[in-house]
């Protein structure tokens, strides 16, 4: 990978709940997670249970940097949650490098209720639905609640990310070898909303658009967030015809089709588009026959896959 590149793989593309089926082999059954690698920064988008394979990845390579557990290379991870629906922290749990003293974990996210985001994931998933509690997990884990009126700023001079308040357009764009994290409060995804996510480096820029439903005339606020993006993955759960269905419609959801990423994409001018968050009953057949439906409209456009790896 070029030193200047953004590395994008995708761990886990469906929405609402894993599958396990022989059906559903191609594109993969763990919900939603992605990994961004941009030089020695690894960023993780979403904990549904598609971290637990690249959890114990990462544990693979903290045992393998070296013999004595002292000399072992640190975990250092920044983990961004789009919102607290269990599909995307479902697998936070079982993320190995939790158990692992010497790691750093800061998890950003978007709590939407009263309490706070550490609060609502203590709550949530430890406590009363797991054996141990948030506050018992051996990482130096910093959970920090995030606003669009922030950014997060991930350089070599500082071993955890900053979070700083934007007080002009200069604090959006990346600086030397900064990455600028920034973020978009989307109303459309029921009860209290959800966080769509700019990642920024050098001239670069990732987009991801989770679990956010399009209006008619397109969603003009993340067409704008969007705007010239190299790469945005944009939930896509269902097809037009589940969507409006007669016997049970799918509208208000907090979902878009999968016309609705294209057309968001092709407004935003986005370069590449990663239709994501599929519906679990989707399989194989059914999303490589959509996927051809979109790649004769355009070559830029894909669905995504578990294990799919590709360099912006």
């Amino acid at each position: 990978m070029k030193k200047n590149n953004i590395r994008v793989k995708f761990w886990g593309v469906r929405g609402s709940y894993p599958v396990a089926n022989k059906d559903f082999l191609e594109y993969g059954g763990n919900t939603s997670c992605v990994e961004l690698k941009i030089g020695n920064h690894r960023i993780i988008l979403d904990g549904g249970t598609g971290i637990i394979p690249l959890g114990d990845k990462i544990f693979e390579e903290y045992v393998s940097s070296a013999d004595n557990v002292y000399k072992r290379n640190p975990i250092n991870v920044t983990v961004l949650l789009s919102h607290v629906h269990q599909d995307h922290i479902q697998g936070l749990n079982f993320f190995k490098p939790i158990n692992v003293v010497s790691t750093k974990l800061s998890l950003f996210g978007y709590s939407g209720f009263d309490s706070s985001l550490d609060e609502t994931l203590a709550e949530l998933i430890y406590g009363k639905s797991f054996p141990i509690n948030l506050y018992d997990i051996n990482a130096d884990c910093i959970i920090t609640d995030m606003a669009d009126s922030f950014v997060i700023v991930i350089d070599n001079d500082n071993e955890r990310p900053i979070l700083k308040r934007i007080s002009s357009p200069d604090d959006l764009i990346p600086k030397k070898d900064e990455i600028i994290i920034s973020a978009l409060k989307s109303n459309s995804h029921p009860n209290y909303g959800v966080m769509c996510y700019k990642v920024a480096y050098k001239d670069k820029s990732i987009v991801y658009a989770t679990d956010t439903e399009g209006y008619q005339g397109g969603s003009k606020r993340l067409e704008l967030f969007a705007k010239d993006t190299d790469l945005l993955i944009h939930d896509s759960q269902y097809t037009t015809e589940d969507y409006l269905s007669n016997i049970f419609s799918k509208q208000g959801f907090g979902h878009s089709t999968f016309e609705m990423a294209y057309d968001c994409a092709k407004s935003a001018n986005a370069k590449k588009l990663a239709f994501f968050h599929f519906d679990p009953s989707y399989n194989d057949k059914k999303l490589t026959s959509i996927e051809k439906i979109f790649k004769n409209k355009n070559e830029n456009c894909f669905l995504a896959k578990e294990g799919l790896e590709i360099c912006i």
